[in-house]
């Protein structure tokens, strides 16, 4: 079983029934929408001695162009195949297509797990 909730039946169709609640380690969190505005960052306390940073909210995307990487300002959120909304509410996920000053870049990193946007630029 899987810590956010596998299937309930076996691949032989029958039913799996849970041996026990989820432990307090196995909870998840509400995830993380990083939208594009001023930069917050917000630090949890993660497992063992490490702490993991989210981004709230972000204006700056590190984006990757033959070899180089550039400090791009983030305008919009074109494109996001996790959620058609997010587009509306400019939140970026990984894989989001983004607008920067730089032109259009699709999203390499997870801004609500390490903090910070990496892009590398689409060909247009």
């Amino acid at each position: 079983m899987k810590d956010q909730g596998g299937s309930t039946r076996k691949r032989t169709g029958g039913r799996l029934r849970p041996s026990h609640k989820k432990k307090k380690h196995e909870l998840g969190r509400e995830p993380t929408e990083t939208t594009v505005g001023e930069t917050k960052l917000r630090v949890l306390d993660a497992r063992g001695n490490t702490e993991k940073v989210r981004a709230l909210s972000t204006d700056v995307a590190s984006v990757a162009a033959d070899g180089e990487t550039v400090q791009a300002e983030i305008e919009d959120v074109v494109e996001n195949d996790a959620n058609p909304n997010y587009v509306r509410r400019n939140i970026i996920t990984k894989g989001a297509l983004i607008e920067t000053s730089e032109g259009l870049a699709r999203v390499t990193s997870r801004p609500g797990q390490t903090g910070n946007v990496n892009a590398v630029l689409e060909d247009e």
